[in-house]
């Protein structure tokens, strides 16, 4: 017997242990060897990578089956059966759950084992979400055996128990995390469909090679952009400077990187949609240290550029730290805004144009870097008027906040929605 820490009003009753045996209404069993085809069949094939998605089994994800009649009525397929993973190549991998809240016809992996729930008395997404919670998590790792692979068998996933309410509260739970998971899909659609209008818009808005205007256009500018090498702004010294961040005998040590202080930032700290610096994920020096660097120095308003081992992304500095010191793997661009609006120079890079520059260069080479020489012989466009460029920043600027916003939300949803499984189960 046992109680969740949180609860919906008018449950009071004790949550009875069950083991997996006691809670289905047939023996757990395996499916079949995925029989794909490319045409529509109207049967879909239920895959161990369906079992990723944490809310539950999309049908519109599926493949399609070429098996008959006979093999689709052998494995009976119906609406809230569960399916978990029974091997995995990383043992807290393994039994990883998910259910179907769809009818249709199916046909699941032989590499799942299926699971019918006795549902006059249990939830289906409620027996889901407890199985994959840490209790059964924990017991599953127990019985699990390793080899090359970590697997488990059916007759080790019916020993293992977990506490159930009455159905009534179960159905509860289950609906409060449903609506959850809608939350969180909401959002990452909205974020997905921000990065996509993004990925279009710098198609459109910066020229492709040969032209010397873009398709998309503010009213009002009509004048030919600029094409100019990289090297050549630099030598005019108004427009950025470039450090490479060779901080020779200063490079730091491992042993000198602490949880906190002055930001050293390397290219995987970028985000892979260039959106903004993981700040979590970046490494930390003591102040003094940080100052003894004279080169790879950075402050807010810089723009970076992953140019060793990861290659690309770029990202406009914004932080409420003083300065950041930087690794090698990034170039650090110091702009004047009376001669070049910073967003504006951040999207030039950030466009097809660039980017395809960066990967000539790549596909030339065995080391995946774009050194800063090569760099100076890069081509951007970008517009004269300083009022264009302002625009044209700004426009992607506040796409990239909305990106961002659509972001944070979902990582505080996610938050929420991991304490409240912590809470709400026992």
């Amino acid at each position: 017997m046992g109680k969740p820490t949180i609860r919906f009003e008018g449950y009071t009753d004790d949550w009875e242990q069950r083991k997996v045996s006691e809670i289905v209404t047939e023996k757990l069993s395996n499916g079949i060897m995925n029989n794909q085809v490319s045409n529509e069949t109207g049967l879909r094939h239920i895959n161990v990578i369906n079992m990723y998605d944490t809310d539950k089994i999309h049908p519109e994800k599926l493949t399609f089956s070429g098996h008959d009649e006979e093999v689709v009525k052998k494995c009976n397929v119906e609406k809230g059966d569960i399916f978990l993973t029974r091997s995995s190549l990383k043992p807290e991998g393994i039994a990883e759950a998910n259910v179907l809240l769809d009818s249709g016809r199916f046909v699941y992996d032989d590499h799942l084992i299926r699971l019918k729930v006795d549902k006059e008395k249990y939830d289906s997404f409620f027996v889901k979400l407890n199985l994959s919670g840490s209790d059964f998590k924990r017991q599953f790792l127990v019985r699990a055996k390793t080899t090359a692979f970590t697997t488990i068998g059916q007759e080790d996933i019916i020993e293992c128990s977990g506490f159930f309410p009455v159905k009534e509260e179960q159905k509860k739970i289950g609906f409060y995390f449903d609506q959850l998971d809608h939350l969180i899909t909401l959002h990452q659609r909205k974020c997905e469909e921000t990065k996509k209008l993004k990925k279009f818009m710098l198609q459109k808005m910066f020229p492709q090679k040969g032209e010397k205007v873009p398709k998309i256009r503010f009213d009002g500018f009509t004048d030919d952009w600029e094409q100019r090498k990289l090297g050549e702004l630099i030598e005019d010294g108004t427009i950025l400077e470039q450090s490479d961040g060779n901080h020779g005998e200063l490079y730091p040590r491992s042993e000198e990187f602490t949880s906190e202080g002055i930001p050293y930032i390397a290219a995987s700290s970028i985000s892979s949609d260039g959106g903004s610096i993981d700040f979590d994920l970046t490494k930390y020096l003591p102040v003094d240290r940080a100052k003894q660097f004279r080169k790879g120095v950075a402050k807010s308003g810089d723009v970076l550029l992953a140019h060793n081992a990861t290659v690309g992304p770029s990202v406009m500095l914004s932080m409420d730290y003083e300065f950041a010191v930087l690794s090698t793997s990034l170039t650090l661009y110091r702009l004047d805004k009376e001669k070049m609006y910073p967003e504006l120079f951040l999207q030039a890079i950030r466009s097809d144009y660039f980017q395809k520059q960066l990967e000539v260069f790549m596909k030339q080479t065995t080391r995946s870097q774009v050194p800063i020489l090569t760099q100076r012989n890069l081509h951007i466009c970008y517009p004269h008027n300083i009022k264009e460029q302002m625009k044209i920043g700004e426009f992607f600027s506040n796409l990239d906040n909305l990106i961002t916003l659509h972001q944070r939300k979902l990582e505080k949803l996610k938050v929420i929605k991991n304490s409240m499984l912590d809470n709400m189960f026992v």
